[in-house]
């Protein structure tokens, strides 16, 4: 029966069992909180787009898409964390190498298809706004569209077999074969990074050459794009909020992502990270599906909309009517 010190070389990546129990506790919260409020708002997300027929756009597809996958983040694998925090570190149930691997796939699965639908959306936003109407039309069609979503689903089970090798990044205990999952997880999260600032960065170069055409495609799926959608400020303004609301979007992005990216480079070509810092990395990838079903719909109208007539106003008791005149 291993100790807790060994038992720690193989423990989750964002629970330590040497970490003080105050740590835990906050740890758990923090989890419960993410948990909550992401579950909470893609939910929210999903329900509006199936319910409002002007949110059933190709766009808002990719958006439900990655909201289905950080649901199993935010509802499965985060209130598991919460809960994982506050028991002993020797409880039996937490040894057992099939529960690590469950909890490791729902990671993996959520996470992946989850960045996989952010290079979608964007792809689909750069391809709107850069691209002729018969190309748009022609790339997105419906059948195309599921092939896309089911795509992104199916490449998040390749790396499977990988999962044992996330739980031990980092440790003293890890062998080669951690590494290379450490390699191989941050290139591909540096390439899917680079696609899309790619793409977003040649829409902000579009919109500001030439704002005009933005606002003469007649298209509702442009309600969906991070730019305000109407009614339409004049043409400096325009710019220079739809750059600031882009590079937002990114900004946000590549705070979750980058740190655990060149985390993971560091422990491959040089040391490893202490593991309070990996564990900061992997928490800042995570919480981005919370964070993700506001990312995509906070500037967007429609959403706000829809939001506000199925969500209770809020208003206090009505006044009581005035007495006519005649009384």
């Amino acid at each position: 029966m291993p100790n807790a010190s060994s038992w720690s070389a193989s423990s989750p990546l964002l629970l330590l069992w040497e970490d003080s129990s105050g740590t835990r506790i906050f740890l758990s919260l923090l989890y419960a909180v993410l948990a909550i409020s992401g579950t909470l708002s893609n939910v929210m997300v999903i329900y509006l787009v199936f319910s409002f027929k002007k949110l059933q756009t190709t766009s808002n597809a990719f958006i439900v898409n990655g909201c289905a996958a950080d649901l199993s983040v935010c509802a499965l694998w985060m209130p598991q964390e919460a809960v994982l925090g506050l028991l002993p570190p020797n409880s039996s149930s937490l040894r057992s190498a099939e529960y690590r691997l469950l909890r490791g796939g729902l990671l993996g699965l959520g996470l992946t298809v989850s960045l996989a639908s952010h290079l979608l959306v964007a792809f689909n936003r750069y391809v709107l706004i850069t691209k002729l109407p018969s190309v748009y039309q022609a790339l997105y069609q419906r059948r195309h569209t599921g092939c896309m979503i089911g795509l992104s689903w199916a490449l998040a089970l390749l790396p499977v077999p990988l999962l044992p090798g996330l739980w031990t990044l980092g440790s003293a205990q890890s062998d080669g074969s951690s590494r290379y999952t450490a390699l191989l997880l941050a290139l591909a999260v540096l390439g899917q990074t680079a696609l899309l600032l790619h793409c977003y960065l040649g829409i902000v170069r579009r919109v500001r050459g030439s704002a005009k055409r933005v606002s003469v495609l007649n298209f509702h799926l442009l309600h969906q794009l991070p730019f305000p959608a109407a009614p339409p400020p004049p043409r400096r303004a325009q710019r220079r909020l739809s750059s600031v609301s882009v590079l937002l979007l990114c900004c946000v992005f590549l705070l979750g992502t980058q740190p655990l990216v060149w985390v993971s480079l560091l422990g491959f070509f040089l040391r490893p990270a202490p593991p309070a810092l990996q564990a900061a990395s992997w928490l800042l990838l995570c919480s981005l599906s919370a964070l993700n079903p506001l990312l995509y719909t906070w500037r967007s109208e429609e959403f706000r909309r829809a939001a506000r007539s199925v969500l209770p106003r809020g208003e206090g008791p009505a006044a009581a009517p005035r007495p006519s005149a005649a009384a």
